[in-house]
């Protein structure tokens, strides 16, 4: 067995947002463990370090650790500015980071909460695109990834700041892909269905934890899908359908 088979992504660099809990941690281990050299975005500088020990513990190696908040307008382009002086290009993206708002009727959505939720789920992930893009082109095979929901499509009741947002958030990455068809960077939608997260907890109270797959689980899906001798499946790509779409040889 040869070493990258071992390390699908040794050498490459991973930027991963709301890296802190749930399924961005999870995959932010999970590159790690492939080899990449990872990027964390979070909040708070005491969960970002709780992450890097983890990282460390099965690496032996340390992540970066970036403390903001994805809705301070100018922090991501100060990101990009930075990244571009220490790495020079970026091979991985992933956008997990995400808020699910009031479950609600459509005209029960106050403003504030609205803005919280288009700022966060839509907003920041456009950013998130318009500072990495440069360093995603200066890549070998760049690989832009964000977490999507099936409310996007389904249009449940009482969702529709959440449903909006990812709708919007697929829209945006679904014309960036596009339009980056003659370069070697690919961008897609990821929807993980049901996983055991704090949000999912919010969302369903009363459900029984164990009844759905945790977030680890998702981690070797991801990093098959970013390995740069693979071209992963256009559009929205589902988790449970993994077995149906598995991303083709470069």
């Amino acid at each position: 067995m040869n070493s990258d088979s071992i390390k699908p992504l040794a050498g490459r660099i991973a930027l991963v947002t709301g890296a802190t809990r749930g399924i961005g941690e999870a995959i932010a281990v999970g590159l790690a463990e492939a080899g990449a050299h990872v990027i964390a975005l979070g909040r708070t500088q005491g969960a970002l370090e709780a992450l890097d020990d983890t990282i460390f513990a099965a690496t032996g190696e340390h992540a970066t650790l970036v403390p903001l908040d994805l809705r301070e307008a100018d922090g991501l382009d100060h990101l990009g500015a930075a990244l571009f002086e220490r790495f020079g290009k970026l091979d991985i993206l992933v956008g997990a980071a995400g808020v699910l708002g009031a479950l609600t009727p459509v005209g029960h959505l106050d403003p504030k909460g609205w803005d919280m939720i288009l700022s966060t789920n839509l907003t920041a992930n456009w950013r998130l695109i318009r500072a990495m893009d440069p360093l995603l082109r200066r890549a070998e095979a760049g690989r832009a990834v964000f977490l999507t929901s099936s409310v996007a499509k389904t249009h449940r009741a009482f969702w529709g700041g959440y449903a909006a947002s990812k709708a919007g958030l697929e829209a945006i990455v679904g014309c960036y892909d596009d339009e980056m068809e003659n370069t070697t960077v690919r961008a897609i939608c990821v929807d993980p269905g049901a996983m055991r997260t704090r949000m999912r907890a919010g969302a369903f109270p009363g459900e029984d934890p164990q009844s759905v797959p945790a977030p680890d689980s998702i981690a070797p899906f991801i990093v098959d899908l970013v390995r740069p001798d693979r071209v992963p499946p256009k559009g929205v790509v589902r988790f449970k359908d993994r077995g149906q779409e598995s991303p083709s040889e470069g």
